[in-house]
């Protein structure tokens, strides 16, 4: 064998060997990188997942305490039921803030005013039916001068305001006046002061009919009939804010 082949077969032989070292070690770590690089991936994507949801839960946490103050507000403007004592207790604060007298309540009235549409006209979502509130009629009793009675009918009527964007903001119960009379009190003896007046309001507090309440059919786990479907989009809330068409 002469010199040139012996160069020839140790190339081969060296090339052998090469490709014996690919195919046992290189080619199977090449596999692994690959098969890591999917996993890698994969684990990227459920990550980047992870994070969106995370900020959700922390988005909807920090919208919590207000939604939650949007329902307590709106329970209190048309509760579920009467609740006749705390519209007492709420005129009661009102008239002491203006030194005068709550002298009485009756309820019903023949000025009444018709139920009350929420959400309805332009405002409603189209094909869904407007919520009608039960009226509450009362007439109210109050006694003090004429310019401390002005000014608790002033108190009473801003209970409720009309923003220009056709939204009733309101405070306390959701109360409408129908009227307002003034006359001489006809007390005797000592509870007449000179210049005191009486002062009549009718008006009408509302509740939620019997067939809905507060939440609507909504629990704690979503709103009625979501089932097993989770909404994908939110919705701003805004506190102590009512759509309402008298």
């Amino acid at each position: 064998m002469t010199g040139r082949d012996r160069i020839v077969l140790t190339g081969v032989v060296t090339l052998v060997l090469l490709a014996a070292a690919w195919f046992m070690a290189v080619a199977p770590e090449r596999e692994k990188a690959s098969k890591l690089n999917g996993r890698i991936s994969t684990a990227t994507t459920q990550l980047s997942t992870a994070e969106g949801e995370l900020a959700n839960a922390r988005s909807a946490e920090a919208r919590y305490s207000t939604a939650y103050a949007s329902i307590v507000s709106l329970g209190k403007a048309v509760p579920p039921d009467q609740e006749v004592p705390s519209l007492i207790y709420q005129l009661d604060q009102a008239s002491n803030q203006k030194r005068v007298e709550f002298a009485s309540v009756v309820s019903g009235s023949s000025g009444a005013a018709g139920p009350a549409s929420a959400a309805g006209g332009s405002s409603a979502p189209a094909g869904a039916s407007p919520t009608v509130f039960t009226p509450m009629p009362f007439t109210f009793v109050f006694n003090g001068s004429f310019f401390d009675l002005y000014h608790l009918f002033q108190q009473l009527n801003q209970f409720t305001e009309r923003t220009p964007a056709n939204v009733l903001r309101i405070s306390g119960r959701l109360l409408t006046i129908q009227s307002v009379k003034l006359a001489v009190s006809t007390g005797t003896g000592s509870e007449v002061h000179t210049g005191e007046m009486s002062g009549t309001i009718t008006a009408s507090a509302y509740v939620l009919p019997a067939s809905q309440g507060l939440t609507a059919g909504a629990t704690s786990t979503g709103p009625a009939g979501a089932g097993a479907q989770a909404s994908t989009a939110s919705s701003p809330t805004t506190p102590a804010i009512a759509r309402v068409t008298p």
